[in-house]
């Protein structure tokens, strides 16, 4: 089993919160200052709020994507997916035991065509004692030899 994640950057967290605590119908699993994930059951989804200035951030949809991803719950699912990624000749960036969003996570990262960064992940710990925020949403570096993806 699995669900999609979505992460998004928000201005406001707080109103944020209240409203897709609204619309799903359900609290957050987890907040930290400036960040707030959801753990839905119907649809199977794994909202992320990421607070970032607006000046960062940008105004509308634009600004709203920081990620997509799919939250497995196995490790070999994670390999699984690396696995299929590479047969695919896609290019892959792999976190082994990497803590972000606040959880100890193993996951693979590909970007699609237009560059949207998709993470397969397991969460390995939910509460690590050295947990850290949010440093998703690799870039595209050029492809080519040598290409890779890099944390911003």
């Amino acid at each position: 089993m699995s669900r999609i994640q979505l992460a998004l950057n928000v201005a406001d967290l707080e109103a944020s919160v209240a409203f897709y605590s609204a619309m799903f119908g359900v609290e957050p699993h987890k907040r930290r200052p400036g960040y707030a994930n959801f753990a839905i059951s119907e649809p199977p989804l794994k909202l992320v709020l990421i607070q970032v200035p607006d000046a960062d951030r940008g105004a509308g949809p634009q600004g709203a994507l920081n990620h997509l991803g799919v939250e497995v719950f196995s490790g070999e699912e994670v390999a699984a997916a690396t696995d299929r990624f590479r047969s695919a000749g896609l290019a892959t960036f792999d976190e082994a035991d990497t803590t972000c969003c606040y959880a100890l996570q193993d996951k693979v990262w590909v970007h699609d065509p237009a560059g949207t960064p998709w993470e397969v992940y397991v969460i390995k710990d939910d509460d690590p004692q050295d947990a850290r925020p949010a440093t998703a949403a690799l870039p595209v570096l050029e492809t080519g030899a040598g290409a890779c993806c890099v944390d911003r």
